[in-house]
């Protein structure tokens, strides 16, 4: 019984910070730690991902068969000029940074970079980021304007998110808006942007973990999946409304707060840094 509330635990803090920008794998080790469950690792997080891919694939169903029929008409007619043949051929560009980066940090990131010193430094280090971002970016683009330029901008700030704490949505979305782009439209480019590094990170690590994780944890990733899946709709459509009104600044001001507590916790003894 105890492994299914932790799954159920692990599923809603995937499912609501992976979209947030607040850093899901900040939540992940340190809810657990302070509820003395243990860090349950960087295989078991990257597999339970497939259920926030699958909420994005429901939810954006539309948008990715746009881009499926932009990249494919395009191919035909050699012409990328369509926005939508463009976008769908920098999110392939843009995939490619994280996953060059992934393998070759693929040991740190799942040892010294999950030390919760270094995601309480990337929280504030991104909140500041953001905060400028929020300061002095244009926010005019729409979706359809988003440039080549853009895009390789915001790939390569994809990778960024290698190192835990920084949220893979928050350096996504601050990368868009110094590009110009609108608040829910950096979001939305997130998020669509997200789908080939999650799927290849949660089946890479769903296939190279396969013998432990199906013999140790097959129940909990299934229940922490589903879970994270069903949060993770929700949370998408939650942020996309609210950035159509309102700043980050409520994220940047809570991802301060959190590193302050971070460290405030490990100082005192009750979080260990590894």
């Amino acid at each position: 019984m105890q492994k299914i509330i932790e799954a159920i635990v692990y599923g809603i803090i995937q499912g609501l910070t992976e979209f947030i920008p607040v850093s899901s794998t900040a939540h992940i080790r340190v809810i657990p730690a302070l509820l003395h469950w243990g860090d349950p690792g960087a295989a078991f997080t990257a597999v339970i991902q497939i259920g926030t891919l699958i909420s994005t694939l429901i939810y954006f169903r539309q948008d990715i068969a746009d881009l499926f029929a932009g990249f494919f008409g395009a191919l035909k007619k050699r012409d990328f000029s369509d926005p939508y043949a463009r976008i769908s051929l920098l999110i392939i560009i843009g995939t490619i940074p994280i996953s060059i980066f992934g393998l070759l940090l693929k040991k740190h990131i799942e040892s010294d970079f999950r030390g919760l010193y270094v995601i309480a430094g990337s929280l504030i280090g991104l909140a500041i980021i953001l905060f400028i971002a929020e300061k002095v970016a244009s926010r005019k683009k729409e979706f359809e304007q988003i440039t080549f330029m853009d895009g390789i901008i915001i790939g390569f700030a994809q990778a960024v998110a290698l190192i835990p704490g920084s949220s893979r949505s928050g350096v996504t979305i601050t990368a868009g808006l110094f590009c110009g782009l609108k608040r829910d439209t950096a979001a939305r480019y997130s998020f669509l942007l997200s789908l080939p590094a999650v799927f290849l990170s949660g089946f890479y690590e769903l296939y190279s973990e396969r013998h432990a994780l199906l013999e140790e944890n097959t129940l909990s990733l299934i229940i922490a999946t589903v879970v994270s899946g069903i949060v993770g709709y929700m949370t998408i459509a939650f942020l996309i409304n609210y950035l159509k009104t309102r700043t980050n600044m409520l994220f940047i001001i809570y991802r301060i707060i959190l590193a302050i507590a971070i460290i405030i916790l490990l100082r005192i003894g009750e979080l260990t840094n590894l």
